[in-house]
């Protein structure tokens, strides 16, 4: 039976992590197009309300040999990072090699990279508990790792999984401050100044994180409208 899984590895080599510490503010998720050769593209999802800032931190990345912007929605902006060397050099001094090369054979598929100040939460599938092992054991032997989710293929993601950090921040200071009691204790404003953003950043956010969480509990169980 499939097993699928969200761990964090702490290793500061892993790519991106300087960026990540540059903006820890920001929400960093990337894919990697292993089929690209040895140094495969890198698509990276990044959400903040300073891109700019963002993008300093690529142009500064020791990683980074170049990247273009593939597009935007909202505080989101996609690019395309070609790496200034490749993952097997960016991490030899720090792990063993060969291990990491037979770890890309395991029967696995990661699907989804964050990128933190410490280094990457994953989430990913495997095909078996024997797979999951092999690949905690090689980040337990090299790194630190930490599981955070362990479920089989079949079983439903826990509700409101997937909202972003800055989503959750948002909707935790909203409800703190009593934006979201009746009467309205606190305005979109006061909470868009407490999270030091602009309030129409703020109302986004929050209407992305409301949409997810219907999404994945209301929407997802309810009996579907007459045609």
């Amino acid at each position: 039976m499939g097993l699928v899984a969200e761990f964090e590895i702490r290793c500061e080599a892993l790519p991106l992590v300087e960026m990540s510490e540059v903006v820890p503010s920001a929400t960093i998720e990337v894919e990697i197009q292993f089929n690209h050769g040895n140094r495969p593209p890198f698509i990276v999802h990044a959400t903040h309300d300073a891109l700019g800032t963002v993008e300093r931190a690529l142009e500064s990345s020791s990683f980074v040999a170049t990247w273009t912007v593939l597009g935007q929605a909202g505080e989101t902006r996609r690019y395309q990072v070609i790496p200034a060397v490749g993952i097997v050099e960016q991490l030899g001094d720090d792990i063993d090699l060969s291990g990491l090369r037979a770890l890309a054979t395991t029967d696995s598929s990661i699907e989804r990279i964050r990128v933190t100040p410490t280094g990457w939460i994953q989430n990913g599938w495997f095909a078996d508990r024997e797979a999951f092992h092999e690949f905690r054991r090689f980040w337990q032997d090299n790194a630190s790792f930490s599981l955070r989710r362990l479920g089989r293929v079949d079983e439903p993601e826990e509700p409101g999984d997937g909202l972003t950090d800055p989503q959750r921040e948002a909707l935790r200071t909203a409800y703190e401050m009593g934006y979201f009691q009746i009467p309205r204790v606190a305005s979109l404003e006061a909470v868009a100044a407490e999270l030091e953003i602009s309030p129409s950043s703020l109302s986004e956010r929050l209407r992305r994180a409301q949409t997810h969480l219907i999404e994945t509990t209301v929407a997802s169980t309810w009996p579907p409208l007459p045609e």
